[in-house]
């Protein structure tokens, strides 16, 4: 007989063993039985659970985009001004919570499934939007027009930064990060509207 409450430990066992074996991996090439392993479990119990691979990948995807956005709306609620709103998003998504070499490595592995998987796709749209949305709305009362053209660019730089960390050696630097992005943006700021 199952022990009651033991569910949604198990399944959070399992999405954070799938975020660390892909993260170790550095590919979506894991199998159930290797997250199974890492959770402490069978892979049958894994199955029983998600039923699948992918779905244990797009419930990690979900867990990662969660955390996520926690740390940003925690972010945004101390900011006061567009500067330091800006600077919020930037700190929350090169935190040591979300810049950590795993995380990393289960981003950029998202966008390869998002190729493939619908669900997947669907979800880093949203994450997409919602990061243009907050930026753009800091964005316009310091550029104006120049506002989108802003957004789109420091959203790429993010995803740029991920995957550049990915490809270094040592640990993340989310301080170096966040001074990469704010420099950029300050760059654009000081240009004169085209």
């Amino acid at each position: 007989m199952p022990k009651l409450g033991m569910e949604p430990i198990r399944k959070a066992a399992l999405v954070q063993a799938t975020i660390t074996e892909i993260g170790r991996t550095g590919s979506l090439e894991v199998t159930v039985s290797q997250i199974a392993k890492r959770a402490g479990m069978s892979s049958a119990l894994a199955h029983h659970y998600f039923g699948g691979k992918e779905a244990l990948f797009l419930a990690a995807m979900r867990h990662v985009l969660s955390l996520y956005g926690a740390e940003v709306r925690g972010a945004l609620l101390s900011a006061a001004g567009p500067q330091a709103r800006i600077t919020a998003i930037l700190r929350a998504s090169f935190s040591p919570t979300n810049f950590r070499r795993e995380v990393v490595g289960a981003w950029l592995n998202f966008y390869v499934l998002a190729q493939t998987v619908p669900e997947a796709k669907r979800l880093l749209a949203i994450y997409q939007r919602r990061l243009r949305s907050n930026l753009l709305h800091d964005l316009r009362p310091l550029s104006g027009a120049r506002a989108g053209e802003l957004a789109d660019g420091l959203g790429a730089l993010i995803d740029g930064l991920y995957l550049r960390e990915v490809l270094k050696d040592g640990p993340p630097d989310g301080e170096a990060a966040v001074a990469c992005a704010r420099a950029y943006l300050d760059s654009h700021l000081k240009e004169p509207s085209l």
